[in-house]
């Protein structure tokens, strides 16, 4: 396989037309440093680190010790994944064994920056869970206490990992529709199976925690592309049974392009997942009826071609954030999630959610701080 695939490559033609073309391959699944498996701990192991440890055990990952003040839950992803880690419900632990290079932090972001901290000062490379920070300042301060340490600090957006966004955005990157014109994203679905769980307690449950995946995903495709403004939007779904708005969207002015955020999530019957991203030589879309299944459609002057892609975002999203964080330690690089990166994501996705409340677009950056209310404890 390609590691890189040219416009060339693509054998894209002035003449236009329909034909039918073979999909280029792209290196879209996640990758696996060659004879790197260094010893992971695991700080959290709460519901959604059951992916993190099945994708972990079926990359063959060498996860020595689980941690959580709840012993329980460490025991049962000891008993389910990693019988022979060690369990322990003081993180110190974790962070003083010298066999360990790298930790997965999987706590709630306020209770995550300290963690943080600790384990760059302790000498590990991290990754974090996301959403990354609360405070952007933060954030570049824990950008930069990594770098002064010579450890990398990557960020669990384990959606880059989808397969079908995984693709789009190697094709992006690969220059296979020339100058990005627009990225739309459209979900409707439906997200009131959070009635009676702490995520009903998120007010903007659907512009912060989970559109934070949409977001990284527009800010990394834009690249360097400068946004200019945000402007957002909630409301309540008619009907709704639980108090966060169910309805959000986001316009997106950047320069050359446009792109758009549309959230449906009180959606029952005949569910859509869209996304169309727009170039100078082509498009991309990919469609389906969830987060799971989904068709992308290349198309250039050329043809149309449609590639049969493998896997799913769970696990595989989550064996690709931390693949990349290995072969970032193993090839001296920086991960394609890093922190860094990330903030732009982050600074995008406060700024959406401060228009929302404001009434008033937003440039991403001027809001340092995830707006008051939006997460519990940010009041």
């Amino acid at each position: 396989m390609k590691s890189e695939i040219t416009t060339d490559d693509y054998s894209i033609s002035a003449k236009g037309g329909t034909e039918r073309l073979v999909a280029p391959e792209l290196p879209y699944r996640p990758r696996d440093p060659a004879g790197y498996r260094p010893a992971i701990g695991m700080i959290a192991c709460g519901g959604i680190t059951e992916t993190h440890c099945r994708a972990y055990a079926n990359a063959g990952y060498n996860v020595v010790a689980l941690c959580d003040l709840i012993e329980e839950r460490a025991r049962k992803r000891q008993t389910a994944f990693f019988p022979g880690a060690a369990v322990t419900t003081d993180y110190r632990e974790v962070l003083a064994r010298p066999d360990i290079a790298v930790v997965d932090i999987a706590t709630h972001p306020r209770e995550r920056l300290p963690l943080i901290e600790d384990a760059l000062n302790a000498g590990k490379h991290v990754l974090s869970q996301k959403p990354f920070v609360l405070d952007l300042d933060e954030g570049e301060r824990l950008v930069r206490l990594a770098e002064r340490r010579g450890l990398k600090l990557a960020v669990n957006q384990n959606g880059r990992w989808a397969p079908h966004f995984s693709y789009i955005r190697h094709a992006v990157r690969a220059g296979l529709i020339g100058d990005l014109l627009s990225v739309h994203l459209g979900v409707h679905w439906d997200h009131s199976w959070t009635e009676g769980t702490p995520f009903e307690k998120i007010y903007d449950l659907i512009l912060y925690d989970f559109a934070i995946h949409w977001f990284d995903i527009v800010s990394h495709l834009l690249g360097d592309r400068k946004i200019f403004r945000v402007t957002a939007s909630r409301s309540r779904a008619a009907g709704q049974p639980i108090d966060p708005p169910l309805l959000a969207q986001a316009q997106i002015e950047f320069e050359g392009g446009q792109a758009s955020l549309v959230f449906d999530a009180f959606i029952r019957h005949g569910c859509l997942d869209n996304t169309f991203v727009g170039g100078t030589l082509g498009t991309l879309r990919s469609v389906g009826p969830d987060l799971g299944r989904q068709t992308v459609t290349l198309t250039t002057a050329g043809g149309v071609a449609t590639p049969a892609l493998e896997g799913a975002w769970f696990p595989d999203g989550f064996h690709g954030t931390m693949g990349e964080l290995l072969c970032a330690i193993a090839e001296q690089h920086e991960p394609v999630n890093s922190a860094r990166e990330n903030l732009k994501s982050l600074a995008l996705c406060f700024a959406a959610i401060a228009s929302a409340s404001e009434g008033v677009a937003k440039t991403p950056g001027e809001v340092r701080r995830l707006p008051g209310g939006a997460a519990p404890g940010t009041e």
